[in-house]
């Protein structure tokens, strides 16, 4: 497909010649040289050319010229169409048959193909119906001396861009060419002006994201659907000088009914890492991929931002391997620091089906797409870094506060640590176990807030039980305004309520307490009953696990207890196999 229509036809009313062969030749030419025709590979495929000893200097270069495909089993007629259309300044192949022409279409990109109606092997109209299943985007022209005008209109029913009846004029098939591109180029234009509000979409979300993870999801997922590649990876500096693959995506096949891409972060746990090329478990459905060389690519666009290729040169970006070969390459450079801004990183997508090429509004498209990402990347990054510092600094005084005495000292760890396994036992997903470790490790940072000794000996007076009941409500205060770590809320902020109603700070039963909160609250109760205080010694395992299921119903949920009564046994058979201390 090209944007710039090729170069005007001789004039229309040029006197011509009916030929036997159905074609009608321009008479008024003069005497020229004969064009022959060149034949690459199969004998029944060919690529014209014209006579003399240099190239026509009035033409575009091979590859910007638009492509055509002419499909007829008569020699004839495929070498005078070829000639005079490669004299127009196309570049034109011939196939004799639907067949060749289904192979030839396999190995390069046509914008256009004239087919005759009635061929052995493959006709036309099957021809047509296999172009619309695998090359929609290419125009068919639909050639008949057969039947009646019916037959060529049932063509274009079924998907032909235009029909012409034998015998013909050259300068006809020339118009119906000039304006089959002239409608791929406006289609061009209105999939730039969708694939624009589709950038101006894409990075409306990419700007709205703080989450790495998104951010880097929503590039692989636009590169895919947008420039239709077949491989995206994407590259990030690990802050040592070097660069790792941080998410990658695999394209399902064209016309695959699975709904999701088949997606690799590096990252994950759950796949593990896959050392080498990602090797298919169907080699019908997913191709076989060789690793990138970064190396390569860094090298690339630390001297050139522009990296397009195609064909053989492709294969420099890939480590060897047996992975499929890429038909085209293009990466985009990641940058981000303001006035001299640094690499962070790269977009590369690739494509490994035959004759599909990537174009340079395409390679544009990821470069739009690209930069956006690259500011989000460093805004996301610098907000992840603000987060941790953030957790750091209230779990180091999470931690300082256990450490005002002997007797609290471990205990936020050793909370976090039963809170943990009791998540899991409940099979709760992995990103909610984290909320609840967190959660835990804080449960009682609002004791910052209370002013009194909880350690001290013999029992606490009234007015001192009403202001130990507070520090809940002072931890919710100290967290609630940071955005982030909103999620750890209700298990600080409710760990002390009671299944019975006859807890606080709010005096909530049931089920109207958080999970998360039920989770802290028995796992908060086991250690501080495993643990010396001030006031009394270390109860022995037993007996705490004895009044836990005893308070199951009333203080505890009935199910969180029973699972935490389960999984503490099996802690203590693991600690105790690995010589490890646990409570008596």
């Amino acid at each position: 497909m090209r944007d710039e229509l090729p170069p005007q036809p001789a004039p229309a009313n040029s006197p011509a010649v009916p030929s036997a062969s159905g074609i009608t030749s321009l008479s008024d030419q003069g005497p020229r040289a004969a064009s022959p025709v060149h034949v690459v590979g199969d004998p029944s495929i060919a690529v014209v050319g014209h006579g003399g000893q240099g190239p026509f200097s009035i033409l575009p270069p091979m590859q910007d010229r638009p492509r055509v495909l002419v499909v007829d089993d008569e020699k004839f007629i495929r070498d005078i169409l070829a000639d005079f259309l490669g004299m127009e300044g196309y570049e034109v192949r011939t196939a004799e048959d639907g067949q060749q022409a289904l192979t030839e279409m396999s190995r390069s990109v046509y914008d256009v193909v004239i087919s005759d109606l009635k061929m052995p092997k493959m006709g036309g109209i099957e021809l047509l119906d296999e172009i619309g299943r695998r090359n929609p985007n290419v125009l068919t022209v639909i050639m008949t001396g057969f039947g009646t005008v019916e037959t060529a209109i049932d063509a274009m029913k079924r998907g032909a861009y235009d029909y012409v009846l034998k015998p013909f004029k050259v300068e006809e098939v020339v118009h119906i060419i000039q304006r089959a591109l002239e409608k791929q180029r406006l289609s061009a234009e209105n999939l730039r002006l969708r694939e624009a509000v589709s950038l101006y979409k894409v990075s409306e979300a990419i700007a709205a994201s703080l989450s790495l993870d998104e951010v880097m999801a929503t590039v692989c997922d636009t590169a895919l659907q947008e420039i239709r590649a077949d491989f995206v990876s994407t590259w990030l500096d690990d802050g040592e000088g070097g660069f790792f693959e941080r998410n990658r995506m695999i394209a399902p096949p064209r016309g695959s009914v699975h709904p999701h891409h088949a997606y690799f972060d590096p990252l994950s746990p759950e796949p593990a890492r896959v050392e080498g090329p990602l090797v298919s478990t169907d080699p019908n459905t997913e191709p076989v991929l060789d690793d990138v060389d970064a190396d390569v690519v860094r090298a690339h666009l630390s001297m050139d931002p522009m990296l397009i290729e195609h064909g053989v040169r492709c294969q420099r970006f890939f480590r060897g391997g047996s992975g499929k070969p890429a038909q085209s390459v293009i990466a985009v450079p990641l940058r981000a620091g303001g006035a001299s801004p640094r690499l962070i990183g790269w977009i590369l997508a690739a494509s490994f089906s035959p004759g599909r090429r990537f174009d340079e509004g395409q390679r544009k498209l990821l470069s739009a797409v690209g930069s956006r990402a690259a500011a989000a990347i460093d805004n996301a990054r610098l907000y992840e870094d603000l987060k941790a510092t953030f957790k750091q600094t209230i779990q180091g005084l999470a931690r300082a506060l256990d450490r005002l005495d002997r007797y609290t000292s471990g205990h936020s760890d050793r909370v976090a640590m039963y809170a943990t396994m009791l998540a899991i036992k409940l099979a709760l997903p992995p990103e909610l176990v984290e909320i609840v470790r967190q959660s835990a490790l804080m449960h009682d940072i609002g004791k910052i807030g209370c002013v009194l000794n909880l350690n001290k000996p013999g029992r606490l007076t009234q007015d001192d039980y009403e202001a130990f009941k507070r520090h809940p409500s002072h931890g919710r205060d100290i967290l609630e305004p940071i955005k982030f770590l909103q999620p750890l809320v209700p298990g600080v902020h409710l760990h002390h309520e009671r299944w019975d109603g006859k807890g606080y700070p709010l005096g909530l039963s049931g089920n109207e307490i958080p999970l998360i909160a039920r989770i802290v609250a028995v796992s908060d109760t086991y250690d501080a009953m495993t643990s010396d205080r001030a006031y009394r010694r270390a109860l022995p395992h037993e007996v705490t696990i004895a009044e836990i299921e005893r308070c199951s119903g009333t203080q505890f949920d009935r199910n969180v207890a029973a699972a935490f009564l389960e999984a503490i046994e099996e802690l203590r058979e693991q600690k105790l196999a690995t010589g490890e201390d646990v409570p008596e």
